[in-house]
C-alpha cells in the first residue's frame, strides 16, 4: 500500500478545500431545527456550495461499481439509527432527532470531506451522550495520527475510548486518503488491528470519521442499495475530519 505524500502546494489547495466544507457545517447548523426536510438542506448545501465555485462529490457517485445506482443527493443525511450514506429525501425532521450531514467537495481540484452529527431540537439524555462519545473518538484518534505512530494506532485510540464508555465502532467503514480523488490510500480502520500498519509520514492526508452505535456494531443494508443501518435499531453518530500528518503536528484540514 503506497500512501500518497502532499507537498506544500498540495496542502494549500487542501486547506482551501477543507475551510469550505467546514464554512459549509457553519451554514448547515444554523438551518437544523424540527420541521425542515432533508432535501431542503441538499438544497441548501447545493447552492452554498457552487455559489462557491465548488462541486459536489456525492452526487452521481456510483463507488467502485458502474452499476451500482447513482448516490441521488449532495449531502449524505443519515438519520437516528442509520450509520451513514443516507439519501436526502423528503423527510421532516422531527424534534429528538439526530441526523448526521456528510459533506465531500472538490474545490480548485482538490476535495474536502467531513462529517457531523447534529441534534434536532431537544434530544434525549442517551442521544446526548452518544454524540460526545462518538466526538471524542473523533479526538482520541486524532491525537493518535502523529508522525512516528502508525496507521492502525487510529483505531486502537478510538476502540479502546469507545469501550470505556460501554458504546461500539461499525468495523467496516473507515476513513480513506484524500487528495484529487475522494479516495486514496490508505484506508484507516476505526478499530483494533492485530498489527500497527504503516508509520504516519508528513504529507499524508486522510480522513478520520467513526460511526458509533449506542446497541451493537453490526449493520445492514437497505435495498435503496445506499443507506446502512443499525442491525439492532439503535441510534447511531458520526464525527470526520480530514486531516493532514505535517512537520509541525496533525493539522485538522476541515475545521474552521
Amino acid at each position: 500500500m503506497k500512501i500518497p505524500l502532499k507537498n506544500e502546494r498540495e496542502l494549500a489547495a487542501m486547506r482551501a478545500a477543507g475551510r469550505l466544507v467546514a464554512e459549509t457545517f457553519a451554514m448547515i447548523a444554523e438551518q437544523i431545527a424540527p420541521g425542515i426536510t432533508l432535501k431542503d438542506l441538499d438544497r441548501m448545501t447545493e447552492e452554498f456550495i457552487i455559489s462557491h465555485g465548488a462541486r459536489s462529490l456525492y452526487k452521481g457517485y456510483r463507488g467502485s461499481q458502474a452499476t451500482h445506482p447513482p448516490f441521488p443527493g449532495v449531502i449524505c443525511a443519515s438519520v437516528n439509527h442509520e450509520i451513514c450514506h443516507g439519501i436526502p429525501d423528503e423527510r421532516v425532521l422531527e424534534e429528538g432527532d439526530i441526523v448526521g450531514i456528510d459533506i465531500g467537495l472538490q474545490y480548485r481540484g482538490y476535495c474536502g470531506d467531513a462529517c457531523v452529527t447534529f441534534p434536532v431540537g431537544r434530544v434525549s439524555g442517551s442521544a446526548e451522550r452518544l454524540l460526545k462519545i462518538t466526538q471524542r473518538c473523533l479526538e482520541h484518534g486524532i491525537r493518535a495520527a502523529r508522525a512516528g505512530n502508525h496507521l492502525y494506532d487510529i483505531g486502537a485510540a478510538i476502540e479502546d475510548y469507545a469501550d470505556k464508555h460501554g458504546v461500539s465502532v461499525v468495523r467496516e467503514w473507515g476513513g480513506h486518503g484524500i487528495g484529487k480523488r475522494l479516495h486514496e490510500p490508505p484506508s484507516v480502520s476505526h478499530t483494533r488491528m492485530p498489527v500497527r500498519g504503516p508509520k504516519l509520514k508528513p504529507g499524508m492526508v486522510f480522513t478520520i470519521e467513526p460511526m458509533v452505535n449506542l446497541g451493537r456494531p453490526e449493520w445492514r443494508l437497505l435495498p435503496d442499495g445506499w443507506t446502512v443501518v443499525t442491525q439492532d435499531g439503535s441510534l447511531s453518530a458520526q464525527f470526520e475530519h480530514t486531516i493532514a500528518i505535517t512537520r509541525r503536528g496533525t493539522e485538522i484540514l476541515t475545521r474552521l
